[in-house]
């Protein structure tokens, strides 16, 4: 019979380390710095002010859109508002390639914070919804996903980093998360950007219609999240 086989100390110390880098606390504290760093890097430096009043005059065009758009998505992990951010695209780019630079950077961070939220924060943050409404909130977006981001966007009710990490938490796929952010992002995207690009001239009918769209999605989204929330909460048992 053979003698049981005994792991030295150095040995379970050396696999004791990279399974705690990779546990799921771990790496959740790694999300918490790297957003914390991101917030501290907008707070001190103010990047959004490049796009919005000191944007190069060299820059112009397709290529000058798409570092915007880049640009846009960085600052959205940042927590830069949306709003600041489309109307400076109208501004910049005018309605048209505003909106397309704006979509694209609408797109590219919420596509960046949902990938940090699923690989750092997901394993961690699922054990914290304990909730009634968290916990609602997860099972709709697991089996609703794509129509429930679709609301979302189109109704701004919950802030834009916010709904990235929570749909991450859930069970969503990539894909549909993405798709349903650039559609329904895109009215009240144009409305700002259209806002920006007419910025100059507040009587003019697009102006106020961009305006007045603004406000009544606006309400509308207050609405609707004021109902959802109630009825999550109304429709999920005990504990």
């Amino acid at each position: 019979m053979s003698a049981p086989v005994t792991t030295r100390p150095t040995e379970t110390a050396a696999l004791r380390g990279p399974k705690a880098l990779l546990s799921p606390w771990s790496r959740f504290s790694l999300l918490v710095a790297v957003l914390l760093a991101a917030a501290s890097t907008m707070l001190l430096f103010e990047p959004q002010r490049l796009l919005a009043s000191g944007w190069p005059e060299q820059l112009t065009g397709g290529g000058a859109a798409m570092l915007f758009g880049l640009a846009y998505g960085a600052l959205t992990v940042a927590f830069v508002p949306r709003p600041l951010l489309n109307l400076a695209a109208g501004a910049l780019f005018g309605a048209q390639l505003g909106l397309a630079a704006a979509l694209a950077g609408t797109v590219l961070g919420a596509g960046v914070s949902f990938l940090l939220g699923r690989v750092l924060g997901q394993d961690a943050l699922r054990t914290l919804l304990r909730g009634k409404v968290l916990t609602a909130a997860d099972g709709v977006l697991s089996r609703h996903g794509f129509r429930s981001v679709l609301a979302l966007r189109l109704f701004p009710g919950i802030p834009f980093a916010a709904a990235n990490y929570c749909a991450a938490t859930s069970r969503m796929g990539y894909p549909p998360f993405l798709l349903a952010t650039g559609l329904g992002s895109i009215p009240n995207t144009a409305a700002y950007v259209i806002a920006g690009s007419e910025a100059a001239s507040p009587t003019s009918p697009l102006f106020l219609a961009a305006m007045g769209f603004i406000v009544v999605s606006g309400l509308g989204g207050a609405l609707v999240a004021w109902r959802k929330r109630h009825r999550l909460g109304r429709d999920t048992p005990d504990d």
